[in-house]
């Protein structure tokens, strides 16, 4: 497109908004620097990890279980069944020889532009942090020692999870291991799990070719690995949007009315802010809470304080992580807890959460199990606690708002991204199933 065509097509936006330009601004294009460089050995041992149930400790779950290209890099539900669950997506419930104990507590998480040098957080309530004195958890630093980075560090969690991927006490020793408190070392649940991919070959091959100044393959290896994959494989800045701000392509009008309602009137970009829709802050927004909760070791059924598990700051209770927007439309059901199925629906709910909270219709679909999900709504003190930290004021959205939103928010799929780069793997090398998910 010619600059002068560009420059026309900026005015006639500008014309059709009620704010002036000084109002509004618009984040830069994204460019290659805003991400770390991958090394394509590295990311060929990654995808088959990622892929490869040889790190769960029942061998029957791997990464992509949970995070499934055709629900956004999510797994489609509100709150997902890892180990005890069979089945993709939707469609995953209970495994009735094997029950699980509790559903996992938060909403599984898109995997898009993780490679991006500003996302310095991970997780809902941020609990993995990239810092000036280096990476930080609440596992202490001799956890992060290896990890190339926060993306890297962040493998650490689902494995060792008993909810997720490790499995119960009972089950295997990678369970075992982690209930007994041996992680590292060389009895503890990650030398157990790099010891695994150890004894297959073609593991070890990739592992010269990738790591060759290595003297183990260990499981930073792993991890390293897996994040330069999830890095490459779901980078994504070649949306509608991401056309229009490198002047290379058009909108609909009906997105540029959602678009003056988000970085405009509505202000979304407030929190919403720069390249990839986030300001990677934590916010109280009311979301109805369900299932489990955040719970400790020692509780059953717990609200989810969110980043105040992690600050110990009053001002943080329930207070979660400003998602990334981008591929939003395909990442649902919204919320840290899933609790809405429908984008519009959400989009009303977060506008008005106050009323939203106290009028949520319980609507989301939950595989059963044999727990109450709705603990935390049942109590009007929990309820009304949440409601009394929320800022802001409720904004009742018209459907013309709403409809224009969804416009908007509709420039910011990239049906490329979504492919994946390269795709998913038929066969991993250690023989087990791969979720295909198709």
């Amino acid at each position: 497109m010619a600059w002068f065509d560009w420059i026309m097509i900026r005015c006639a936006f500008l014309c059709l908004v009620a704010l002036p330009a000084a109002a509004m601004e618009f984040p830069s294009p994204v460019t290659d620097d805003a991400y770390r460089s991958t090394d394509p050995a590295k990311v060929a041992m990654g995808r088959l990890l990622f892929w490869d149930p040889i790190l769960s400790g029942n061998r029957n779950i791997s990464c992509g279980t949970c995070h499934q290209p055709r629900f956004g890099t999510g797994d489609g539900l509100a709150l997902g069944l890892g180990e005890g669950g069979v089945g993709l997506g939707p469609d995953r419930t209970v495994d009735p020889t094997n029950p699980p104990e509790d559903r996992i507590p938060r909403n599984a998480p898109g995997l898009w532009n993780l490679g991006a040098h500003e996302f310095t957080v991970l997780f809902h309530d941020g609990r993995i942090e990239e810092t000036a004195a280096g990476l930080r958890t609440p596992m202490g630093p001799e956890m992060v020692e290896g990890f190339d980075t926060l993306l890297s560090a962040q493998t650490m969690f689902p494995v060792l999870s008993a909810d997720e991927m490790a499995g119960h006490f009972s089950e295997n020793e990678i369970a075992q291991a982690v209930r007994q408190g041996f992680i590292t070392g060389p009895d503890g649940a990650w030398e157990k799990l790099s010891a695994r991919v150890r004894a297959i070959p073609e593991y070890v091959t990739l592992w010269q070719e990738g790591f060759p100044n290595d003297e183990t393959l260990d499981f930073t290896d792993i991890s390293d690995a897996i994040a330069q994959f999830v890095e490459h494989e779901w980078r994504s800045d070649t949306a509608p949007f991401d056309a229009w701000l490198r002047g290379d392509g058009d909108l609909p009008v009906r997105a540029l009315e959602g678009m003056e309602l988000f970085y405009g009137s509505l202000d979304c970009a407030s929190c919403h802010s720069g390249a990839f829709q986030t300001d990677h802050d934590f916010h109280v927004t009311g979301q109805p809470q369900l299932g489990p909760g955040k719970a400790a070791a020692f509780e059953s059924h717990a609200r989810d304080d969110g980043r105040f598990r992690v600050t110990g700051v009053e001002a943080d209770r329930y207070a979660f992580r400003t998602p990334s927007l981008r591929n939003v439309t395909d990442t649902g059901p919204w919320g840290h807890a899933g609790a809405y199925a429908n984008l519009r629906d959400f989009l009303r709910a977060h506008a008005a959460p106050r009323a939203a909270l106290r009028d949520y219709p319980r609507a989301v679909a939950l595989p059963k199990l044999m727990v109450n999900d709705w603990t935390i709504l049942d109590d009007v003190d929990q309820v009304q606690d949440i409601a009394a930290r929320i800022t802001g004021p409720d904004r009742i959205l018209t459907e013309a708002e709403v409809t224009a939103l969804m416009a908007f928010l509709e420039t910011l799929r990239d049906p490329k991204a979504l492919q994946g780069r390269s795709g998913t793997p038929r066969v991993v090398p250690s023989g087990l199933p791969v979720d295909h998910g198709d």
